[in-house]
């Protein structure tokens, strides 16, 4: 996979025209690639020295790369509209609503504009800009078409699946074949990557769903921990930001080692993803003859904390939030001008004033951004602006808001729903911001001047904001006792509801084995199974739980309650690897056994208690009476897990207890699902499916404090074994 992005980097870098050879007075096409929630410490070019970007690195080494690009808004929506109109989000919406744009506001957008000097104009891809009632976004390019994630992979007409990001990258193909000789385009293909799919807390392929032509990129590799990862760093937040939805999504994604590990490296995919779409349109550019006269912009809509600080997504002031790649390849200019890397400060406000000024346009004077041209022409401009504004306002009841300035040297933000909590940071002393001297009486002066200038820039932008409407909603405690209870609503016993009993919101599967029937989450199979197939609950990981749900199995079926478990999109986008309470009708020493599925398989039949040791050898030590359940009735099942303890019930009845000190083969956190399984045709139900999610700190039991007994034996491992053999004792090994 590296071998093949990287030679499609090189014929991008080979086979381009001399620079320089375009027609001087012939308008520019412009294509513009918008990443989602990436900051710069995500691309090779600014540095990161594990991910593969070859081709947006080949973009920053033949044009300008922009070192202080940031967005006057840090969220999705507000971006991208703030680039369609021009305007900043207090400015295109009301001190009511700011975050909806006003009609008035948005009637012209610039590709309006650029349409009528002639352009061509396209956009594919992610739309959420929240517009007025009855705006028909599509009546603003020639070619459109709104491209969105849930579910990130689309099916196609032949049954296959297909990514977005691909799917995006093949429009502006087809756009690119069908552009006329005559006329410039400009054409918009805005990624929904490397955004997480939030309905979807799976780690890896859930959260962070790649393009499966970057399948296994990453694997080996470990991801260095955030670098502000201090805990002291988190902790020294005011309590408004330790409990917002930054923290609420860290629990989603980073929270422990194996799920930041998991989660970097899917995300990282993503990002190589676009890549390598890149490439391939590049070289469809070269194709079609287009590539000496078309100006190339990377950037993003925001940035994206990668768990620095103790959070996650975007939303608040700090750097990590605020700074995004920019990349701009004008293939115009002389060679001179290739490579160079600017410190001039540049905003999302400024593209569309840009892209408007390649075109030979006027400049709409409502527009509050700058063209970036003579930065990439000439190098930043003796008068260049030394300033920039930001803010946050969207979802005031979740996200804290503010407003304030940033310069080369402070940083000054004042949170008004919040007291106006003041943050002032000198970016030189303290570039990580982990010092806030609005505090500090010898910065009293830059305090004031810098609070006077926020002051009138919010006038002269709009003027303030309406008043926080209801009250503010902290999303999480800052440190909760169980982490994968974030964001539920257990009832009055703590449990929470894992199906609801009508839908499959809030599971993923294959749906030709997986639906809702009587009330009850049903599997069906045919008896033609290859292999196995799952159904995934999506909404958190399991660590420390009690589960239960009741089942019923048709007399040959065979199922199983997966948990802690792992996604295993190299074996189907459906499967599930771990730990699993069987469902076995008719062969009781299986029904409600534990056995880990691609893994160490049978772990403990029925009716054993069972000591995993160190080396991942189970030991019977002990034994308990085994029941026959009848098939096609109902049966109340029970998991309860705790740190390394495991314990199953049927009917109240035990089926497993084990201990499992295997510290390597072991997992303490993972996704929880369900199966069918190859064999005779069956019929799985499962209903009253709840959990109550356990403190996260449950002490692991000891290998000193549990001894395996000598006359311990070996569990009888799964395949056929020669008639002679015998289970081996603890006490002779």
């Amino acid at each position: 996979m590296k071998t093949v992005l990287f030679t499609l980097a090189l014929l991008i870098l080979t086979c381009a025209r001399p620079l320089g050879t375009a027609e001087a007075n012939e308008p520019p096409n412009i294509v513009f690639f918008f990443a989602d929630d990436q900051t710069t410490s995500t691309l090779g070019c600014y540095g990161n020295p594990i991910v593969q970007t070859p081709n947006i690195d080949s973009l920053a080494a033949r044009g300008t790369r922009f070192e202080n690009a940031f967005v006057s808004q840090s969220i999705c929506w507000v971006s991208r509209t703030t680039i369609l109109t021009g305007l900043t989000g207090r400015s295109y919406g009301t001190s009511a609503n700011p975050d909806v744009a006003r009609a008035d506001a948005v009637e012209t957008l610039y590709s309006d504009i650029l349409r009528q000097h002639g352009y061509r104009t396209g956009y594919f891809g992610k739309w959420h800009a929240k517009m007025p009632k009855g705006y028909r976004q599509q009546d603003h390019f020639d070619a459109f078409e709104a491209i969105g994630r849930t579910p990130y992979y689309k099916p196609q007409p032949d049954g296959s699946l297909r990514h977005e990001t691909e799917l995006i990258v093949d429009r502006g193909i087809e756009f690119v074949q069908a552009q006329p000789k005559d006329k410039p385009f400009a054409l918009n293909m805005w990624f929904n990557a490397c955004h997480a799919e939030d309905n979807d807390r799976r780690p890896g392929i859930g959260q962070f769903p790649w393009p499966r032509a970057v399948d296994g990129m990453y694997e080996d590799v470990d991801i260095p921990a955030p670098r502000l990862n201090d805990p002291a760093i988190f902790n020294g937040l005011p309590d408004f930001l330790k409990t917002t939805i930054n923290r609420e999504r860290y629990f989603w994604r980073w929270n422990t080692p194996e799920k930041y590990q998991t989660n970097m490296r899917a995300y990282y995919r993503m990002v190589s993803g676009i890549d390598g779409a890149i490439g391939r349109f590049m070289a469809a550019l070269e194709e079609a003859g287009l590539a000496d006269n078309t100006i190339i912009v990377y950037s993003a809509d925001n940035g994206y904390y990668m768990a620095n600080r103790g959070l996650a997504g975007k939303w608040s002031h700090y750097e990590e939030s605020l700074r995004v790649p920019l990349i701009v390849v004008d293939p115009r200019l002389d060679n001179a001008q290739q490579g160079k890397v600017t410190d001039a400060a540049a905003l999302n406000l400024d593209l569309p004033a840009t892209f408007l000024d390649w075109a030979g346009v006027e400049v709409p004077e409502r527009y509050q951004g700058h063209s970036l041209r003579p930065v990439v022409e000439q190098g930043k401009p003796a008068d260049w602006r030394s300033e920039t504004f930001h803010e946050h306002f969207a979802v005031r009841n979740r996200i804290p808001a503010f407003e304030g300035l940033r310069n080369e040297r402070f940083k000054y933000v004042r949170y008004f729903d919040h007291g106006n909590h003041e943050f002032l940071h000198d970016l030189q002393r303290d570039p990580d911001e982990l010092i806030n001297f609005a505090v500090d009486p010898a910065y009293a002066d830059t305090l004031q001047a810098m609070r006077k200038r926020t002051t009138e820039r919010v006038s002269e932008l709009g003027g303030p904001l309406d008043p926080l409407r209801g009250t503010f909603n902290p999303s999480t405690p800052p440190h909760p006792v169980a982490s994968a209870a974030v964001g539920s609503r257990p009832d009055k016993d703590g449990f929470v509801k894992v199906f609801d009993g009508k839908t499959l919101r809030q599971w993923s599967g294959d749906k030709k084995y997986w639906s809702v029937q009587d009330g009850a989450l049903t599997g069906e199979t045919d008896g033609a199974l290859k292999s196995n197939r799952f159904i995934s609950w999506k909404n958190s990981t399991i660590r420390n739980f009690d589960l239960r749900v009741k089942v019923k199995v048709t007399a040959g079926g065979n199922s199983g309650i997966q948990y802690r478990g792992t996604s295993r999109p190299d074996l189907g986008l459906d499967v599930v690897t771990g730990y699993q309470c069987d469902v076995v009708a008719n062969i009781p020493k299986y029904n409600g056994m534990l056995y880990e599925e691609k893994g160490r398989r049978i772990l403990s039949h029925t009716g054993e208690k069972v000591i995993v040791d160190s080396d991942g050898q189970p030991w019977v030590v002990d034994t308990f009476p085994v029941k026959t359940f009848e098939a096609d009735q109902w049966h109340d099942y029970r998991v309860l897990v705790q740190g390394n303890h495991h314990q199953h019930w049927i009917d109240g009845h035990p089926t497993a207890d084990l201990i499992d000190l295997d510290e390597d083969g072991r997992a303490l956190e993972g996704v929880l699902a369900v199966q069918v399984h190859v064999g005779p045709a069956m019929k799985i139900q499962y209903k009253d499916f709840k959990i109550k999610h356990l403190p996260d700190d449950l002490p692991l039991l000891k290998a000193e404090d549990h001894p395996i007994p000598a006359d311990a034996y070996g569990v009888r491992p799964q395949g056929r074994l020669p008639k002679d053999w015998q289970p081996p004792v603890y006490g002779q090994r």
